[in-house]
């Protein structure tokens, strides 16, 4: 039987030719991609410097200081006086401290030692025997009639400044003073408000009377004491 068509005019005869001819320029074509190249345009500048062979270079001028030389040593003396030493100096004899058998022992009686009195301030609230305010040597807690008698006496003797009164000040004014070991006042502080406070607390202090003093371990000390007095406009 023969066949139907010419065996020339057969399209996929060379089919297998074409796809490997494809498939090589199709591979050339993408690895040119992937290889290419490009460079940014560049301009040519001259980067040259015109620098002159030849620098001159100022030298500053400096002026050498010329230092004196050292002064020359003192000329030594030529004739050396020895001096001969005449004088005869005594040798200090030291004595033995040993006591011999024969000699006689004194017996020594008891040493007195003086106690060492510390003049020391003992304050009003820790000591012993308060000092005694006068008119409390009969009560049997003297602290609180001294300070009960304290009060009293700022009470009686107490007075507003008029300066104060018309100046309008008024406040606390806090008072220190210490009674000394003779029972009279003395070291007189105060801090208030104003000079004027100040000034009078210090007058009602100074006419306290003279106590008895206080006593720590039945020795007089030095008593401070601290109160305060307000001055309070009506």
């Amino acid at each position: 039987m023969e066949p139907k068509k010419n065996p020339k005019a057969d399209v996929g005869r060379n089919s297998g030719l074409y796809f490997v001819i494809g498939l090589a320029v199709t591979m050339g074509l993408v690895y040119t991609a992937l290889e290419w190249k490009t460079y940014d345009k560049t301009n040519d500048y001259d980067i040259s410097m015109n620098v002159d062979d030849e620098l001159d270079e100022e030298v500053p001028m400096t002026e050498q200081i010329k230092t004196p030389p050292p002064p020359p040593p003192p000329a030594a003396p030529e004739i050396i006086e020895v001096v001969e030493d005449e004088e005869e100096v005594e040798e200090t004899v030291i004595e033995s401290t040993e006591t011999s058998q024969e000699e006689e022992i004194i017996e020594v009686e008891d040493v007195l030692v003086e106690e060492e009195v510390e003049d020391v301030d003992v304050p009003f609230a820790v000591i012993e025997d308060v000092p005694i305010f006068p008119g409390c040597e009969s009560e049997s807690d003297k602290r609180a009639c001294f300070q009960k008698m304290m009060q009293k006496h700022i009470g009686k003797n107490f007075r507003y400044p008029e300066i104060a009164q018309e100046m309008g000040v008024q406040g606390r004014v806090s008072v220190m003073f210490t009674i000394q070991k003779d029972g009279s006042i003395g070291n007189v502080r105060m801090r208030g408000p104003d000079k004027n406070l100040e000034k009078e607390a210090a007058r009602i202090i100074g006419k306290l009377p003279k106590m008895t003093p206080g006593k720590q371990r039945g020795r007089a000390v030095r008593v401070p004491f601290s109160i305060p007095i307000t001055f309070k406009l009506q």
